[in-house]
């Protein structure tokens, strides 16, 4: 089972998605990988029903669909919504992370 932390402002983000764009039993396919400013990118869709090899993981009734790469990666992080002038998204709290965004010369 994956061990990540979803804050109520994530889960309310990624609810609103689901009752959007989905029909019943719709879920919230989250697909991480590496990279971004936190350590982590995320390439999201509601899907009717999990793809081949995603785990469903249930969260206060919503059902999130994730990739066996995403599962790993996700261990120990916090996933939370942000709605800033510069980004509105998923944000990821990794405290596995080193630096962030430095740039490289």
């Amino acid at each position: 089972m994956t061990n990540f932390t979803l804050t109520p402002k994530a889960h309310r983000f990624m609810r609103m998605m689901v009752m959007t764009d989905g029909g019943p039993g719709a879920g919230f396919r989250l697909a991480v990988s590496p990279g971004g400013c936190s350590g982590l990118s995320a390439d999201i869709s509601v899907l009717a029903e999990p793809q081949q090899g995603d785990a469903v993981v249930t969260r206060d009734g919503l059902k999130i669909f994730l990739p066996a790469e995403s599962r790993l990666l996700l261990e120990g992080v916090t996933v939370d919504f942000a709605d800033t002038p510069t980004s509105t998204g998923l944000v990821f709290h990794d405290p596995k992370a080193t630096a962030c965004c430095t740039p490289s010369h």
